[in-house]
């Protein structure tokens, strides 16, 4: 039988998951994937994200690719799928794509959120899905330097410590607020960009926070860029808060 490539939308809660990754220990979405497509292939598969979500990340539409033998629909596939993975995890759509397709190297840009909370407490219906900030931010600061960091810059201060990546340049196209009040509507900041280095989005909320709550004046996000130097910039935000929303892979794709 010919090899055929399936292209995966999943969504998944990740409070309980060491990622998207396969890890020697805990549990992580590519070895859940890859136990339960190996039922459908009578053998050992390899599944491909468009990226690595740490541990405690979520997602609302990571894209996988996995080339098969196994001819059943995919409609079937996914029926299988759903019904042995844990409740957490979720296949959303399944579709066959052109040959060498790669969920990874062929992916054009993605879109994440991060949702924080800042209210004197937060709601336990929330508490899994967002960064409970108890202290007031001012978010027209938060605006101003968020304002400053969206076209084509390098990013390396908002790289992860220890990540090594060479290309640390990428296009922010777009960062949108969607404003949240109390202890169960969570303020939304939506990033969408060509490609995001290990922690960006985590580094880049935690920074806008600092200057919300007054560590700097909007305007130093500007020196922070040029120091390409991550102890310029401010805290990394923890994992619950983050989701990643969508993946492009063509120009018809909305993000």
């Amino acid at each position: 039988m010919s090899p055929r490539t399936l292209k995966l939308t999943i969504a998944y809660d990740g409070t309980d998951l060491v990622g998207w990754q396969r890890q020697a220990a805990g549990v992580s979405v590519q070895a859940l994937l890859e136990d339960a497509l190996a039922a459908f292939e009578g053998g050992p598969v390899m599944v491909h994200g468009s990226g690595r979500t740490d541990a405690g990340v979520h997602a609302l539409a990571q894209v996988a690719s996995v080339t098969l033998t196994a001819t059943h629909d995919p409609s079937a596939i996914q029926r299988g799928l759903n019904a042995v993975l844990p409740p957490a995890v979720r296949v959303t759509a399944i579709e066959d794509a052109p040959p060498g397709f790669h969920a990874r190297f062929a992916a054009l840009g993605k879109v994440y959120e991060y949702r924080v909370v800042n209210a004197p407490f937060v709601s336990p219906f929330c508490a899994r899905y967002a960064w409970h900030v108890a202290q007031p931010i001012d978010l027209v600061a938060m605006r101003e330097a968020g304002a400053g960091l969206i076209g084509r810059h390098d990013f390396a201060a908002f790289q992860g410590t220890g990540s090594g990546t060479e290309e640390t340049v990428r296009t922010l196209a777009a960062l949108e607020w969607t404003d949240g009040q109390g202890p169960d509507r969570p303020l939304v900041i939506r990033l969408t960009a060509d490609g995001f280095l290990r922690h960006m989005v985590r580094n880049i909320v935690g920074t806008l926070v600092d200057i919300g709550q007054g560590r700097w004046a909007p305007d130093a996000i500007r020196d922070i860029l040029a120091s390409r130097d991550r102890a310029r910039a401010g805290r990394t935000a923890p994992p619950q808060g983050l989701f990643l929303i969508a993946v492009r892979y063509g120009a018809a794709d909305a993000l």
